[in-house]
């Protein structure tokens, strides 16, 4: 059934992108003509001129002395890596895989920090001999990278990863507080540094990160606070000044119906404060904000194709060439506890005034398949472009692509 357009929202606004003749622009470029230049759906497409607003927005609201780097786990892609290093201060790892990818896009290895709660002895000999700074998880850690120490005849730059007594309220995922496989309980860290110490690593400073996609600048400005003040206790056990103060990040993006962009001003302005106590109290730190999903998430889009439409007994099924296998996080099958459409069009039909209730489903065998749950869309026929808003960040390479042995997407940044 066919309804007007004035029918309440399913999701948040999307105005990141314009609309030229009817179809969506990324990039610059009309969405059908996109799709002709990239040769094939689906594909992720990554607008530049977004990831460079998003960091202006950013540089203009943070101090000038903290620093900001770009978690490359959010969007690993070469190309975006390659200019987000250009944009940030620094890039932060989570594998020895990602680590090539940047130190290919020519990031300063002083720049990178490696972190992880799984790193084989391999990895930390790579990270070693790139001189990257390596974020401690486990006291095992310390023991491995002495002995490669030994070997290399190089020092390893270390920071504490922290699991903290408290968490970031109102986190999409909590990062910290309670048991966690991640970092090192704060009760064991003063046993740690004297292992430090002990083994002759090359002590920078502190990682600490209590959750991720979290849009209340409060509680985002509260676990700063309390990070900040233990990283401070902490310091006073440290076998060497503090170079080096992980914050972490948190911002979130606007997903679903009702919620709205972080504010970043009272960020900015706590950051400010945190930033000149630091000026005294630990004189010899940089202050560092690590971001991913806020820098990439709604610079892209995953573009699938309409192959058939199907109806059955009354409800209209949009069966595309896309789904599940490239998009998990669409599906709600990495992360969500209840299900909830991420924000998505008909991009060639962007401002049809005629529209529907669909679902858009991929071509997998597998009712978890569906990008689109009874949703309010432009009427689509075979043919037509399905857009996924919001997908910058944990895409394609949060997907299981070879599932059921369908082809891969592309990504393109444009």
């Amino acid at each position: 059934m066919s309804v007007t357009e004035r029918q309440l929202p399913v999701h948040a606004p999307m105005n990141q992108f314009a609309v030229r003749g009817g179809e969506l622009v990324v990039g610059g470029e009309c969405l059908s003509l996109l799709a002709a230049r990239v040769g094939q759906t689906p594909f992720y497409a990554y607008d530049r001129a977004l990831l460079r607003e998003r960091v202006a927005t950013l540089r203009h609201v943070l101090p000038p002395t903290v620093k900001l780097h770009y978690a490359m786990k959010a969007n690993p892609m070469p190309a975006v890596v390659g200019l987000m290093a250009g944009l940030v201060d620094g890039v932060d790892v989570a594998s020895a895989g990602e680590l090539k990818v940047a130190l290919d896009a020519g990031t300063k290895p002083h720049e990178i920090s490696f972190a992880g709660p799984g790193k084989r002895d391999a990895e930390l000999r790579q990270a070693v001999a790139s001189r990257v700074l390596i974020n401690l998880e486990s006291f095992r850690e310390v023991a491995v990278l002495q002995a490669i120490c030994s070997q290399l005849g190089l020092p390893a730059r270390v920071a504490v990863r922290v699991n903290p007594d408290f968490e970031l309220k109102g986190s999409g995922m909590k990062m910290g507080g309670g048991p966690k496989q991640f970092g090192v309980d704060v009760e064991q860290i003063p046993a740690l540094l004297v292992s430090i110490a002990r083994a002759g690593l090359a002590f920078e400073g502190f990682h600490l990160f209590a959750g991720s996609q979290n849009l209340r600048a409060e509680s985002i400005c509260e676990a700063q606070q309390k990070s900040y003040e233990l990283a401070l206790r902490l310091a006073q056990q440290a076998p060497a000044p503090v170079r080096f103060l992980n914050l972490g990040g948190g911002f979130g993006i606007p997903y679903f119906p009702g919620e709205q962009p972080l504010d970043l001003a009272p960020i900015g302005d706590n950051l400010a404060r945190l930033a000149q106590r630091a000026q005294a109290e630990l004189p010899d730190a940089s202050l560092v904000i690590e971001l991913g999903r806020y820098l990439v998430g709604e610079a892209g889009v995953y573009v699938t194709r309409v192959v058939d439409r199907k109806v059955s007994r009354g409800q209209v099924y949009l069966v595309a060439d896309g789904g599940l296998h490239h998009h998990l996080a669409a599906s709600g099958n990495f992360g969500q506890v209840v299900r909830k459409n991420y924000p998505v069009t008909v991009g060639n039909r962007a401002d049809a005034r005629e529209r529907e209730t669909a679902s858009v489903v991929g071509p997998l065998c597998t009712p978890l398949d569906l990008l689109a749950d009874r949703m309010t869309l432009p009427v689509a026929q075979a043919g037509d472009l399905v857009v996924v808003f919001q997908s910058g960040a944990y895409g394609a390479s949060a997907s299981p692509q070879g599932f059921l042995g369908h082809p891969a997407c592309l990504e393109v940044l444009v």
